[in-house]
């Protein structure tokens, strides 16, 4: 009988939940803008029922909902800005902000935690423990918007906490899920190696960056394949570099800018030195000077077992075995980890990818776009895994 209410309820919201993630996607908002987003959200919250409303940081908007029994307190969260990608997709509810684009379907995540938050709400009174539901801003950049709401308390009274990204790595249909570490920390480097320019058919009078950025470069790579366990996810990579203006000139200067992704919390500590022992050496070895910078980002998103096997049975009994793909972890990054840091939770994918319908670009991409059937599909997991998390722990 429950469950014949539960799906009376997502019946009712389930298009409501296409309508929202495309009024959001229309109108995105960068990091640390989400001013009109945050409006709209809790607009739409306040029209629902039983909720209790509060902005605890500037764009933020957090919902309580209280069930009618006792028992645990799970909170849901949602990310909500966008990315400064200019759209290229054609459709009715493409963005209308120049330049700014919901290109990794926080749009999706917006719609369907206020699904989430609908259902729940209705069926108050089946409901025992409590519901918080968390909008929070700026996923995309450090230090990231979990961070800020953590430290203002939005996890006080909090047991669990449990959050999906729609994912278009895998196929509408399928979840993916994780035991343990999930998603990497993602932290930032800069270095600007000093040297003496000069004329380039000259270099025996200079010291020539340039030559020594492309052995820092290689070098660092022998932290990854000569420093560490060989079964320690790690990823170093230098995504920028710049010096010199032209051909026959060698350069006083060069600046690199790179990022660190590593699964294991204590691989992490040493990455740091390495980094700047490897740098000093190589540097100093050919009479040059450097300045090094090392910044820790969000910290890797590492999932409680026990939650995910509560999160892998309802999906289980919701669309069978064969929805679940128990997959590898992912070198990106995530600033749920801030939440994971706190109280114990999981993260999952929900598949969002549909060839015959065209939707095949990554995230990030200025054509990515999600198969909206994926929507139904993260809400109705959502609800029954609150309903489960609530009650059985």
């Amino acid at each position: 009988m429950m469950r014949e209410e539960i799906e009376k309820v997502i019946e009712e919201v389930k298009d409501r939940v296409v309508e929202w993630r495309r009024y959001f996607h229309q109108y995105p908002e960068l990091s640390f803008h989400e001013v009109k987003t945050a409006e709209k959200i809790s607009e739409i919250l306040s029209s629902f029922s039983n909720l209790e409303i509060s902005r605890p940081v500037q764009n933020s908007v957090v919902a309580d909902l209280k069930g009618a029994g006792e028992g645990k307190t799970l909170a849901i969260r949602s990310d909500i800005d966008a990315l400064p990608i200019k759209e290229e997709n054609e459709f009715e509810f493409s963005s209308k902000n120049p330049g700014v684009m919901h290109a990794c379907g926080h749009d999706g995540h917006i719609a369907i935690v206020l699904g989430t938050a609908y259902v729940l709400s209705r069926l108050k009174d089946k409901l025992k423990g409590k519901v918080r539901f968390i909008f929070q801003p700026a996923e995309e950049v450090p230090p990231g918007g979990a961070k800020e709401l953590v430290e203002k308390g939005v996890l006080e009274g909090v047991d669990y906490i449990i959050g999906q990204h729609l994912w278009t790595y895998l196929p509408v249909g399928k979840v993916g899920i994780v035991y343990g570490p999930m998603m990497a920390s993602d932290d930032i480097f800069r270095l600007k190696i000093i040297g003496k320019g000069g004329h380039a058919a000259m270099p025996h009078q200079t010291v020539d960056p340039i030559a020594i950025s492309a052995q820092v470069i290689s070098n660092l790579q022998y932290i990854v394949s000569r420093e560490l366990d060989p079964i320690e996810p790690v990823v170093i990579t230098v995504g920028k570099i710049a010096g010199g203006t032209t051909d026959n000139v060698i350069p006083n200067e060069v600046e690199m800018a790179g990022t660190v992704r590593v699964l294991n919390p204590e691989v992490r500590k040493k990455i740091p030195e390495a980094l700047e022992r490897i740098i000093k050496g190589i540097v100093t070895a050919h009479r040059a000077s450097y300045e090094f910078y090392f910044e820790f980002g969000y910290g890797p998103v590492i999932n409680d077992e026990r939650v995910v096997k509560i999160v892998e049975d309802v999906t289980k009994s919701l669309y069978g075995e064969e929805a679940l793909e128990k997959i590898k972890p992912v070198m990106v990054g995530e600033d749920f980890s801030a939440y994971l840091e706190k109280v114990p939770g999981a993260f999952i994918f929900v598949g969002a990818k549909n060839e015959e319908k065209g939707i095949i670009y990554p995230h990030h991409h200025p054509r990515f776009n999600i198969d909206e059937d994926a929507l139904e599909i993260a809400l109705r997991i959502l609800v029954y895994s609150a309903f489960e998390l609530v009650e059985k722990f």
